[in-house]
């Protein structure tokens, strides 16, 4: 049983960055095709080089077995108060072990700790894992979108 471990994603970390970008590849190829996913895509340009940026602007946590990055979650506080997860990605040969979890918890915690009064996030229609992820954390439906492509 491997121990879930997070940390907050450093900025100044090449390291932490190049893995950050290896594993938003990953999650981004994962959504071609997937219901919903496309549109998703369209509507999420990729972090890819701007990894720094995004690490001093938000809230990103990795998630990690020594000094492998296996996983990841970005989330935004508003001006509403509410911590918005914006994308949470464990590589798929680490899952089952908690670090989605244990990311999800991490988040909530900072959202905490700097006055957020709620959280929320995203998963896409079929995706029953990161529905599975919230529900664990109390995080339930309050909309449902749809759409369709003309």
């Amino acid at each position: 049983m491997i121990d879930p471990t997070i940390r907050t994603a450093e900025a100044d970390n090449g390291d932490d960055l190049a893995q950050l970008e290896l594993l938003e590849t990953e999650a981004r190829a994962a959504l071609v095709g997937a219901r919903g996913g496309d549109r998703w895509l369209a509507e999420h340009p990729p972090v890819a080089q701007e990894w720094a940026g995004e690490c001093a602007e938000s809230c990103v946590l990795v998630a990690h077995i020594g000094d492998v990055v296996v996983g990841y979650l970005v989330g935004k506080l508003g001006t509403d108060d509410v911590l918005r997860v914006d994308q949470v990605w464990v590589t798929p040969q680490a899952r089952e072990n908690g670090f989605g979890d244990a990311l999800l918890a991490g988040s909530i915690e900072i959202a905490q700790q700097r006055g957020a009064v709620a959280v929320e996030g995203q998963a896409l229609p079929g995706d029953r894992q990161t529905k599975n992820l919230y529900e664990r954390a109390g995080i339930v439906a309050r909309l449902i979108t749809t759409f369709r492509w003309l």
